[in-house]
Protein backbone atom coordinates (compact mmCIF):
# COMPACT_ATOMS: atom_id res chain seq x y z
CA UNK A 1 0.00 0.00 0.00
CA UNK A 2 1.21 3.49 -0.91
CA UNK A 3 0.12 6.22 1.22
CA UNK A 4 0.91 10.16 1.02
CA UNK A 5 0.31 11.88 4.80
CA UNK A 6 2.61 14.79 3.26
CA UNK A 7 -0.04 17.66 1.98
CA UNK A 8 1.53 20.28 3.98
CA UNK A 9 4.46 20.16 1.47
CA UNK A 10 2.67 19.42 -1.18
CA UNK A 11 -0.98 18.24 -3.03
CA UNK A 12 -1.38 15.84 -5.75
CA UNK A 13 -2.88 18.07 -8.71
CA UNK A 14 -6.81 17.72 -9.20
CA UNK A 15 -7.95 15.77 -12.38
CA UNK A 16 -10.45 19.10 -13.54
CA UNK A 17 -7.25 20.96 -12.89
CA UNK A 18 -5.28 19.13 -15.13
CA UNK A 19 -7.85 19.19 -17.53
CA UNK A 20 -8.25 22.82 -17.37
CA UNK A 21 -4.40 23.26 -17.49
CA UNK A 22 -4.34 21.23 -20.31
CA UNK A 23 -6.42 22.68 -22.74
CA UNK A 24 -4.37 26.05 -22.12
CA UNK A 25 -1.08 24.47 -22.51
CA UNK A 26 -2.64 22.40 -26.01
CA UNK A 27 -4.72 25.65 -27.85
CA UNK A 28 -3.62 29.07 -26.16
CA UNK A 29 -0.07 29.32 -26.35
CA UNK A 30 0.46 33.33 -27.45
CA UNK A 31 1.91 35.50 -25.35
CA UNK A 32 -0.16 37.60 -23.11
CA UNK A 33 1.96 40.78 -24.02
CA UNK A 34 1.14 40.31 -28.21
CA UNK A 35 -1.54 42.43 -29.39
CA UNK A 36 -2.51 39.72 -31.80
CA UNK A 37 -5.65 36.94 -31.24
CA UNK A 38 -3.20 34.70 -29.86
CA UNK A 39 -1.56 36.98 -27.38
CA UNK A 40 -5.15 38.36 -26.96
CA UNK A 41 -6.74 35.10 -26.00
CA UNK A 42 -3.93 34.33 -23.74
CA UNK A 43 -4.43 37.48 -21.92
CA UNK A 44 -8.33 37.04 -21.66
CA UNK A 45 -7.59 33.83 -19.67
CA UNK A 46 -5.60 35.49 -16.95
CA UNK A 47 -7.39 38.56 -16.48
CA UNK A 48 -10.11 35.98 -16.49
CA UNK A 49 -8.67 34.16 -13.73
CA UNK A 50 -7.41 37.03 -12.07
CA UNK A 51 -11.08 37.92 -11.58
CA UNK A 52 -12.37 34.34 -10.40
CA UNK A 53 -9.74 34.44 -7.66
CA UNK A 54 -11.13 38.27 -6.60
CA UNK A 55 -14.43 37.32 -6.33
CA UNK A 56 -13.85 34.41 -4.20
CA UNK A 57 -11.68 36.69 -2.08
CA UNK A 58 -14.52 39.74 -2.16
CA UNK A 59 -11.83 41.90 -3.33
CA UNK A 60 -10.92 44.05 -6.68
CA UNK A 61 -9.22 41.87 -9.25
CA UNK A 62 -6.34 45.15 -9.26
CA UNK A 63 -5.30 43.69 -5.94
CA UNK A 64 -4.64 40.83 -7.26
CA UNK A 65 -0.92 39.80 -8.78
CA UNK A 66 0.58 36.64 -9.47
CA UNK A 67 3.96 35.17 -8.52
CA UNK A 68 5.75 32.00 -8.87
CA UNK A 69 4.54 31.24 -5.58
CA UNK A 70 4.76 31.60 -2.09
CA UNK A 71 7.91 32.14 -1.32
CA UNK A 72 8.19 35.26 -4.06
CA UNK A 73 4.97 36.70 -2.56
CA UNK A 74 6.53 36.75 0.79
CA UNK A 75 9.73 38.37 -0.11
CA UNK A 76 7.89 40.64 -2.18
CA UNK A 77 5.27 41.95 0.44
CA UNK A 78 8.00 42.31 3.27
CA UNK A 79 11.24 43.47 1.45
CA UNK A 80 8.55 46.07 -0.50
CA UNK A 81 6.50 46.94 2.16
CA UNK A 82 9.32 47.98 4.57
CA UNK A 83 11.42 49.86 2.28
CA UNK A 84 8.64 51.84 -0.12
CA UNK A 85 6.87 52.87 3.14
CA UNK A 86 10.38 53.52 5.64
CA UNK A 87 9.16 51.19 8.29
CA UNK A 88 12.35 50.64 10.59
CA UNK A 89 10.56 48.31 12.91
CA UNK A 90 9.25 44.56 11.88
CA UNK A 91 7.51 42.11 14.55
CA UNK A 92 7.06 38.34 13.86
CA UNK A 93 7.14 35.24 15.75
CA UNK A 94 10.27 32.30 15.63
CA UNK A 95 7.66 30.09 14.31
CA UNK A 96 7.30 31.69 10.76
CA UNK A 97 7.96 29.87 7.80
CA UNK A 98 11.54 30.23 6.76
CA UNK A 99 10.69 32.32 3.27
CA UNK A 100 9.05 34.85 6.25
CA UNK A 101 11.94 34.40 9.27
CA UNK A 102 15.33 34.64 6.31
CA UNK A 103 13.84 38.02 4.80
CA UNK A 104 13.14 39.53 8.14
CA UNK A 105 16.55 38.37 9.54
CA UNK A 106 18.50 39.42 6.51
CA UNK A 107 17.11 42.89 6.67
CA UNK A 108 17.80 43.34 10.06
CA UNK A 109 21.53 42.28 9.61
CA UNK A 110 21.74 44.88 7.27
CA UNK A 111 20.59 47.66 9.52
CA UNK A 112 17.14 48.13 7.88
CA UNK A 113 15.15 47.27 10.32
CA UNK A 114 14.94 46.28 13.96
CA UNK A 115 13.04 42.78 14.44
CA UNK A 116 11.04 42.28 17.58
CA UNK A 117 9.51 38.49 18.07
CA UNK A 118 5.94 38.20 19.84
CA UNK A 119 5.77 35.92 22.54
CA UNK A 120 4.41 32.13 21.86
CA UNK A 121 3.25 29.69 24.10
CA UNK A 122 4.17 25.77 24.22
CA UNK A 123 1.65 25.00 21.81
CA UNK A 124 2.43 27.79 19.03
CA UNK A 125 -0.34 30.33 20.30
CA UNK A 126 0.55 34.10 19.59
CA UNK A 127 0.53 36.22 22.84
CA UNK A 128 -1.77 39.01 22.05
CA UNK A 129 -1.33 41.44 24.67
CA UNK A 130 2.41 41.12 24.40
CA UNK A 131 1.73 41.87 20.12
CA UNK A 132 0.20 44.75 21.27
CA UNK A 133 2.86 46.11 23.81
CA UNK A 134 5.30 45.36 20.73
CA UNK A 135 3.07 47.59 18.50
CA UNK A 136 2.25 50.22 21.63
CA UNK A 137 6.32 50.59 22.54
CA UNK A 138 7.78 50.81 18.72
CA UNK A 139 7.58 53.56 15.78
CA UNK A 140 5.46 52.59 12.92
CA UNK A 141 5.41 48.87 12.51
CA UNK A 142 5.44 45.60 9.98
CA UNK A 143 3.99 42.61 11.35
CA UNK A 144 4.29 39.54 9.22
CA UNK A 145 2.21 36.95 10.57
CA UNK A 146 0.93 33.56 9.40
CA UNK A 147 -2.46 32.14 9.70
CA UNK A 148 -1.15 28.69 10.32
CA UNK A 149 1.82 26.97 11.23
CA UNK A 150 2.90 25.04 8.53
CA UNK A 151 4.53 22.06 10.81
CA UNK A 152 2.07 22.32 13.86
CA UNK A 153 -1.18 23.51 12.01
CA UNK A 154 -1.82 26.32 15.27
CA UNK A 155 -4.07 28.95 13.89
CA UNK A 156 -3.69 32.30 14.38
CA UNK A 157 -6.98 34.42 14.42
CA UNK A 158 -5.33 37.16 11.53
CA UNK A 159 -8.54 38.87 12.27
CA UNK A 160 -7.63 40.27 16.02
CA UNK A 161 -4.03 41.03 14.53
CA UNK A 162 -5.39 42.82 11.67
CA UNK A 163 -7.72 45.00 14.68
CA UNK A 164 -4.21 45.64 16.11
CA UNK A 165 -2.48 46.63 13.14
CA UNK A 166 -5.13 49.25 12.30
CA UNK A 167 -5.07 50.35 15.47
CA UNK A 168 -1.40 51.18 15.79
CA UNK A 169 -1.07 51.74 12.15
CA UNK A 170 1.12 49.20 11.56
CA UNK A 171 1.10 47.22 7.83
CA UNK A 172 0.13 43.23 8.18
CA UNK A 173 1.36 40.50 6.06
CA UNK A 174 -0.01 37.41 6.57
CA UNK A 175 1.68 33.80 5.04
CA UNK A 176 -1.77 31.93 4.24
CA UNK A 177 0.38 29.42 2.22
CA UNK A 178 -1.24 26.60 4.54
CA UNK A 179 -5.01 27.85 4.67
CA UNK A 180 -5.96 29.36 1.37
CA UNK A 181 -8.45 27.25 -0.21
CA UNK A 182 -8.95 25.20 3.56
CA UNK A 183 -10.71 28.41 4.80
CA UNK A 184 -12.68 31.49 3.51
CA UNK A 185 -10.90 34.94 3.56
CA UNK A 186 -13.16 37.63 3.19
CA UNK A 187 -10.80 40.70 2.51
CA UNK A 188 -13.28 43.06 1.82
CA UNK A 189 -13.46 42.68 5.98
CA UNK A 190 -10.36 41.22 6.94
CA UNK A 191 -7.59 44.15 7.67
CA UNK A 192 -4.92 43.25 6.18
CA UNK A 193 -2.59 44.55 3.68
CA UNK A 194 -0.49 41.55 2.16
CA UNK A 195 -1.43 38.15 1.80
CA UNK A 196 -0.56 35.21 -0.58
CA UNK A 197 -1.12 31.86 -2.23
CA UNK A 198 0.84 29.28 -3.72
CA UNK A 199 -1.63 26.66 -5.69
CA UNK A 200 0.34 23.22 -5.32
CA UNK A 201 -1.17 23.78 -1.41
CA UNK A 202 -4.24 23.08 -3.15
CA UNK A 203 -4.20 20.52 -5.71
CA UNK A 204 -2.95 23.30 -8.14
CA UNK A 205 0.21 23.11 -10.11
CA UNK A 206 3.76 23.89 -8.91
CA UNK A 207 5.57 27.43 -9.25
CA UNK A 208 2.55 29.81 -9.77
CA UNK A 209 0.81 31.66 -6.69
CA UNK A 210 -0.35 35.21 -6.53
CA UNK A 211 0.25 37.93 -3.57
CA UNK A 212 -2.76 40.39 -2.33
CA UNK A 213 -1.65 43.72 -2.16
CA UNK A 214 -4.36 46.40 -0.58
CA UNK A 215 -5.68 48.83 -2.64
CA UNK A 216 -4.92 51.66 0.05
CA UNK A 217 -1.12 50.97 0.11
CA UNK A 218 1.59 51.36 -2.80
CA UNK A 219 4.61 49.08 -3.15
CA UNK A 220 7.41 49.14 -6.14
CA UNK A 221 8.18 46.64 -8.31
CA UNK A 222 10.49 43.71 -6.79
CA UNK A 223 11.31 42.12 -10.58
CA UNK A 224 12.07 44.64 -12.62
CA UNK A 225 11.89 43.72 -16.68
CA UNK A 226 8.86 44.36 -18.66
CA UNK A 227 5.14 45.94 -17.87
CA UNK A 228 3.42 42.40 -16.98
CA UNK A 229 1.30 42.53 -13.73
CA UNK A 230 0.34 46.22 -14.27
CA UNK A 231 4.18 46.41 -14.23
CA UNK A 232 4.51 45.30 -10.87
CA UNK A 233 6.40 42.19 -11.73
CA UNK A 234 8.24 41.57 -15.13
CA UNK A 235 8.46 38.66 -17.12
CA UNK A 236 6.34 36.50 -19.05
CA UNK A 237 3.30 35.33 -17.33
CA UNK A 238 2.90 31.50 -16.33
CA UNK A 239 -0.40 31.24 -18.41
CA UNK A 240 -1.37 27.62 -18.16
CA UNK A 241 -0.22 27.85 -14.31
CA UNK A 242 -2.72 30.36 -13.49
CA UNK A 243 -5.49 28.74 -15.04
CA UNK A 244 -4.56 25.96 -13.07
CA UNK A 245 -4.22 28.27 -9.74
CA UNK A 246 -7.54 29.65 -10.63
CA UNK A 247 -9.58 26.64 -11.19
CA UNK A 248 -7.71 24.86 -7.86
CA UNK A 249 -9.07 27.60 -5.83
CA UNK A 250 -12.50 27.48 -7.69
CA UNK A 251 -12.90 24.15 -6.83
CA UNK A 252 -11.61 24.67 -3.26
CA UNK A 253 -13.86 26.82 -1.90
CA UNK A 254 -17.34 25.09 -3.89
CA UNK A 255 -16.31 21.90 -2.08
CA UNK A 256 -14.65 23.48 0.82
CA UNK A 257 -17.13 22.19 3.93
CA UNK A 258 -17.54 18.61 2.89
CA UNK A 259 -13.89 18.21 2.09
CA UNK A 260 -13.41 20.23 5.93
CA UNK A 261 -15.62 17.66 7.15
CA UNK A 262 -13.71 14.71 5.10
CA UNK A 263 -10.70 15.58 6.07
CA UNK A 264 -11.39 16.68 9.95
CA UNK A 265 -12.81 13.43 10.26
CA UNK A 266 -10.01 11.75 9.22
CA UNK A 267 -7.09 13.87 11.48
CA UNK A 268 -9.41 12.78 14.23
CA UNK A 269 -9.51 9.56 13.52
CA UNK A 270 -5.64 9.32 13.49
CA UNK A 271 -5.39 10.76 16.40
CA UNK A 272 -7.95 8.48 18.38
CA UNK A 273 -6.38 5.26 16.77
CA UNK A 274 -2.61 6.56 18.14
CA UNK A 275 -3.82 7.10 20.99
CA UNK A 276 -5.59 3.43 21.67
CA UNK A 277 -2.13 2.41 19.88
CA UNK A 278 0.73 3.92 20.97
CA UNK A 279 0.92 4.27 24.73
CA UNK A 280 2.39 7.75 25.52
CA UNK A 281 2.35 8.84 22.09
CA UNK A 282 1.86 13.12 22.53
CA UNK A 283 0.58 16.13 19.62
CA UNK A 284 2.67 19.33 19.31
CA UNK A 285 0.66 22.10 18.70
CA UNK A 286 -2.87 22.50 18.90
CA UNK A 287 -5.43 19.13 18.21
CA UNK A 288 -8.40 21.59 19.31
CA UNK A 289 -10.39 21.75 16.11
CA UNK A 290 -11.57 25.46 16.79
CA UNK A 291 -7.52 26.39 16.98
CA UNK A 292 -5.80 24.16 14.41
CA UNK A 293 -5.63 23.68 10.71
CA UNK A 294 -7.39 20.69 9.81
CA UNK A 295 -5.07 19.02 7.45
CA UNK A 296 -1.91 19.17 9.88
CA UNK A 297 -1.16 16.26 12.90
CA UNK A 298 2.16 16.72 14.08
CA UNK A 299 2.92 13.74 16.59
CA UNK A 300 5.04 13.20 19.60
CA UNK A 301 6.49 9.55 20.09
CA UNK A 302 7.96 8.04 22.97
CA UNK A 303 11.64 7.62 23.13
CA UNK A 304 12.62 5.22 20.97
CA UNK A 305 15.61 3.21 19.70
CA UNK A 306 16.51 4.46 16.14
CA UNK A 307 14.38 7.68 16.60
CA UNK A 308 16.49 9.17 13.46
CA UNK A 309 14.82 6.49 11.22
CA UNK A 310 11.50 6.52 11.97
CA UNK A 311 10.80 8.74 8.60
CA UNK A 312 12.86 6.26 6.79
CA UNK A 313 10.85 2.93 7.90
CA UNK A 314 8.08 4.51 7.18
CA UNK A 315 9.11 5.34 3.69
CA UNK A 316 10.69 1.58 3.21
CA UNK A 317 6.75 0.84 4.79
CA UNK A 318 5.04 3.35 1.74
CA UNK A 319 4.08 5.65 3.80
CA UNK A 320 4.86 9.46 2.84
CA UNK A 321 5.40 11.86 5.63
CA UNK A 322 7.81 14.97 7.01
CA UNK A 323 10.02 15.37 10.27
CA UNK A 324 8.95 19.07 10.24
CA UNK A 325 8.97 21.49 7.76
CA UNK A 326 9.26 19.77 3.93
CA UNK A 327 11.18 22.90 2.84
CA UNK A 328 14.08 21.60 5.48
CA UNK A 329 13.57 18.05 4.32
CA UNK A 330 16.95 16.11 4.13
CA UNK A 331 19.00 18.16 6.36
CA UNK A 332 20.38 17.22 9.73
CA UNK A 333 18.88 21.02 10.97
CA UNK A 334 16.44 20.24 13.82
CA UNK A 335 12.92 22.20 12.94
CA UNK A 336 13.03 25.53 14.71
CA UNK A 337 9.32 25.59 15.18
CA UNK A 338 9.69 23.12 17.52
CA UNK A 339 12.51 24.13 19.17
CA UNK A 340 10.42 27.48 19.34
CA UNK A 341 7.81 25.78 21.45
CA UNK A 342 10.04 23.71 23.75
CA UNK A 343 9.35 20.57 22.10
CA UNK A 344 11.59 17.45 23.92
CA UNK A 345 14.11 16.56 21.20
CA UNK A 346 14.50 13.09 22.85
CA UNK A 347 11.12 12.18 21.20
CA UNK A 348 10.94 12.19 17.42
CA UNK A 349 8.14 14.21 15.30
CA UNK A 350 6.43 13.91 12.32
CA UNK A 351 4.04 15.51 10.40
CA UNK A 352 0.97 14.06 8.81
CA UNK A 353 -0.85 15.84 6.83
CA UNK A 354 -3.87 15.05 4.86
CA UNK A 355 -5.99 15.93 1.80
CA UNK A 356 -9.50 15.03 0.09
CA UNK A 357 -8.10 11.73 -1.03
CA UNK A 358 -6.40 10.52 2.37
CA UNK A 359 -8.73 7.34 3.65
CA UNK A 360 -9.44 5.51 7.12
CA UNK A 361 -8.30 2.96 5.41
CA UNK A 362 -5.03 4.51 5.66
CA UNK A 363 -4.83 5.52 8.53
CA UNK A 364 -5.05 2.33 9.95
CA UNK A 365 -2.53 0.84 7.33
CA UNK A 366 -0.14 3.96 8.87
CA UNK A 367 -0.54 3.13 12.42
CA UNK A 368 -0.58 -0.62 11.94
CA UNK A 369 3.42 -0.04 10.61
CA UNK A 370 4.15 2.80 13.58
CA UNK A 371 3.50 0.27 15.93
CA UNK A 372 6.09 -1.99 14.22
CA UNK A 373 8.73 0.02 13.69
CA UNK A 374 8.08 2.32 16.77
CA UNK A 375 10.21 -0.17 19.02
CA UNK A 376 8.64 2.12 22.13
CA UNK A 377 10.58 1.65 25.36
CA UNK A 378 8.75 0.11 28.18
Amino acid sequence: MRVYFDNAATTPLDPEVLKEMYKVMEGQFGNPSSIHAHGREARTLIERARKTIANLLHTSPAEIFFTSGGTEADNTAIKCGIVDHGLKHAITSRLEHHAVLHTLEAMEKTGIIKLSYVDTDHKGNIDYAHLEKLLQDNERSFVSLMHANNEIGTLTDIERVGDLCEQYNALFHSDTVQTMGHFTHDLSKLKVHFLVCSAHKLHGPKGVGFLHINHRIKIKPMIHGGSQERNMRGGTENVYGIAGLAKSLELAYAEMEEHRAHVQGIKTYMIEQLKAEIPGIGFNGEIDPDKSLYTVLNVSFPEMEMADMLLFNLDIAGISASGGSACSSGTDIGSHVLGAIGANPSRASVRFSFSKYSTKDEVDYTVAKLKDVCLVKA
